[in-house]
């Protein structure tokens, strides 16, 4: 092949990957991530924090618990305790988003990415996120490492309505 063409398709396909995998390095802590509108909601500031949840993920696959409920307008701490002996992680999103991360991750498992919405925990090690839900609806959490989301690591988080705003 020319040469000159390898060059382009490389850097074409450089471009249109995600810039993202699993390996040894670590996700940024929510403060240092640039805030950034998604559609489950926006990282938070831990200044700002009016609730915390503390949640443990488990070799057997699953979250505990694995059903919250939280008020839109809220900035929820998540403390999440990895009690297994694998490496877990909890991701917020959309349960479309969350599928297609989660197909992705099966198709590359030594992804790597790093987002305020998510937190990669060592076996026996804590890790947080400082989430603000200020958008109403169902969203969900998962570990979408491969593997792990289709053995059912997974939970919902429903973001109510302010008080007095009609859905």
């Amino acid at each position: 092949m020319n040469p000159t063409l390898l060059l382009i398709a490389l850097l074409s396909l450089a471009t249109t990957l995600p810039a993202h995998a699993h390996g040894e390095k670590k996700h940024a802590p929510a403060e240092e991530a640039l805030a950034e509108q998604a559609a489950w909601g926006i990282a938070g500031k831990p200044a700002q924090v009016t609730r915390t949840i503390t949640m443990a993920m488990t070799d057997a696959m699953r979250f505990s618990p694995d059903s919250l409920t939280v008020q839109e307008g809220d900035t929820v701490r998540f403390i999440v305790k990895n009690q297994g002996r694998m490496l877990h992680e909890m991701v917020i999103g959309t349960p479309d988003e969350l599928a297609k991360h989660a197909a992705m991750m099966a198709r590359f498992p030594n992804m790597e990415h790093d987002e305020p919405y998510m937190v990669h925990v060592d076996p026996g090690k804590t890790g947080e996120i400082v989430w603000t839900f200020n958008r109403a609806g169902r969203f969900e959490f998962a570990c979408l490492i491969a593997g792990h989301y289709e053995a059912g690591m997974r939970g919902t988080i429903t973001a109510t309505p302010k008080q007095g705003d009609a859905q």
